[in-house]
């Protein structure tokens, strides 16, 4: 109706310093009433054209400031941002589906820190020098930025992994023509306000709308673009090595993952317990180091079992703006779609579904009724070789299975062709050396979860991905190296 497509918010892209309309929109949803309540521009190959124009005309003086003028106005973004943290956690709960409880702990307090993180670690990089005095010579190495970064960043963490790409992109001297997903674009377009406010001059960082075949393939292919970081699915990023490599550009790449849980005989289950339902269900299970294969051994598979079902029936699925509530909505219905036919493939296969998922039933209130949401839903009597165990779901979806020994357990936790991140927990020290060793992931927590320092590396082995970011990583991904020789 007419009346209604008034309030809707409409987007415009941010190129040069200012807010663009488009010709055309893309529809998107609210996950917690299944309403559309956003438009978002359905940009392509001229949007990203002047993006790229306008990110080169902004790079020679953007790349010439000093670190500390850069950190200066990183640090005030941060600020702006952190201002109005409330409204920024509001629309983010809405327009993805998470809960406001978890937008407003993580997802914009990580994004103001991203900012701030950069803004300081620029500050502290050194370049290395060596002397060779029998040949009179004298090698150092430089970094300059790189030029233009193109950034594609997910729907799951929408402000919190755009800004983990813009910060050190921005920070390193370079500018940006950035692509948000198109389900998940109002907290970008909300960041875009606070650019001229914070100092950022126009042009160094543009948004560009759209979907990833029309925008991100227009970024991915455009020859004034030479880096490409990306994260999201192993699939696209095959596509997207594919389009750039007739231009050689420097790839990094976050991808899927399908990590697993070791929980050894000696495992203190009071803490494990409750720190594995959340590792497994936190963000609807919709972050790529979510917990989704859990390996117990066999001496205390039955009580594992048995407390991890009850604490995740004490999980609250519900409205995302309701504060005790610890789940929301999965971020669109075909996702929902895919994530219960996994469930379905299980429960076909002979697996038993011991809560969730068409077991338990799910009481919704009235305005939620049409919301994409779903139970967390606990698998067991699985084998190892089906989708469920080797198909990254990206969903509340986890399986339990028992192990005996240690060698195999590593072997199985190996055995998928991901290796984003594991968690193992023991309280035998020297287990969990040995073990943390020889897991192929790019990330091992040993008796806890997601406790992140972002002065490390931080991505994945096999097909979760290509490179490393962190203070060091990122600052060596977004610059170029140059080895100067001279001769006395």
């Amino acid at each position: 109706t007419m009346s209604s497509s008034k309030t809707l918010l409409v987007l415009e892209n941010f190129i040069a310093g200012r807010f663009v309309p488009c010709s055309s929109y893309i529809d998107s949803y609210n996950p917690s009433t299944g309403d559309v309540y956003c438009r978002v521009p359905d940009s392509g190959k001229e949007e990203v054209e002047a993006a790229v124009r306008a990110a080169k005309d902004a790079f020679p003086i953007w790349s010439s400031k000093s670190p500390l003028e850069r950190s200066q106005i990183l640090n005030k973004l941060a600020d702006l941002i952190e201002r109005d943290l409330e409204v920024f956690a509001q629309a983010e709960s809405k327009d993805q589906g998470k809960t406001i409880t978890f937008a407003r702990t993580v997802d914009i307090p990580r994004a103001v820190y991203n900012f701030r993180f950069f803004a300081s670690s620029i500050l502290h990089h050194t370049t290395e020098c060596t002397e060779m005095a029998a040949a009179g010579c004298l090698h150092y190495t430089s970094r300059t930025p790189v030029g233009i970064a193109g950034l594609i960043s997910p729907w799951n963490l929408p402000l919190y992994l755009l800004t983990w790409k813009i910060a050190p992109a921005i920070a390193c001297g370079n500018t940006v023509v950035a692509k948000p997903s198109e389900m998940t674009s109002v907290t970008a377009w909300m960041m875009c306000k606070l650019f001229e406010k914070a100092g950022i001059s126009h042009g160094v960082v543009n948004m560009v709308f759209g979907t990833g075949s029309k925008v991100g393939e227009a970024i991915v292919c455009h020859p004034d673009v030479p880096l490409i970081s990306f994260t999201g699915s192993t699939l696209t990023a095959q596509r997207i090595t594919e389009k750039s490599a007739p231009h050689c550009k420097k790839l990094s790449l976050e991808l899927g993952g399908k990590n697993p849980a070791l929980v050894f005989d000696d495992a203190d289950l009071n803490q494990c317990i409750p720190a594995t339902v959340r590792s497994s269900f936190a963000n609807q299970g919709e972050i790529c180091l979510c917990t989704s294969r859990i390996f117990v051994q066999k001496g205390i598979y039955n009580e594992f079992l048995k407390r991890f079902v009850e604490e995740t029936k004490k999980w609250k699925v519900g409205n995302p703006s309701d504060p005790t509530v610890d789940m929301g909505a999965l971020i669109s219905k075909e996702h929902l779609e895919k994530v219960r036919n996994y469930v379905k493939k299980a429960q076909a296969e002979g697996a038993r579904i011991l809560c969730g998922e068409g077991v338990d039933s799910l009481s919704l209130s009235a305005g939620n009724q049409k919301g994409y949401f779903m139970l967390p839903t606990v698998i067991t009597e699985i084998k190892d070789e089906s989708c469920c165990m080797q198909e990254e779901i990206f969903g509340p979806v986890t399986c339990v299975v028992a192990f005996d020994t240690e060698e195999e357990v590593i072997e199985r936790a190996n055995g998928v062709k991901y290796g984003l991140a594991a968690t193992v927990w023991s309280s035998n020290v020297s287990r969990v050396h040995r073990v943390a060793q020889r897991l192929q992931s790019g990330l091992v927590w040993t008796n806890c979860w997601l406790v992140r320092d972002l002065n490390l590396p931080f991505g994945g082995m096999k097909a979760s991905g290509v490179g490393r970011e962190g203070a060091k990583d990122s600052y060596e991904f977004f610059t170029e190296v140059k080895t100067i020789t001279i001769k006395h």
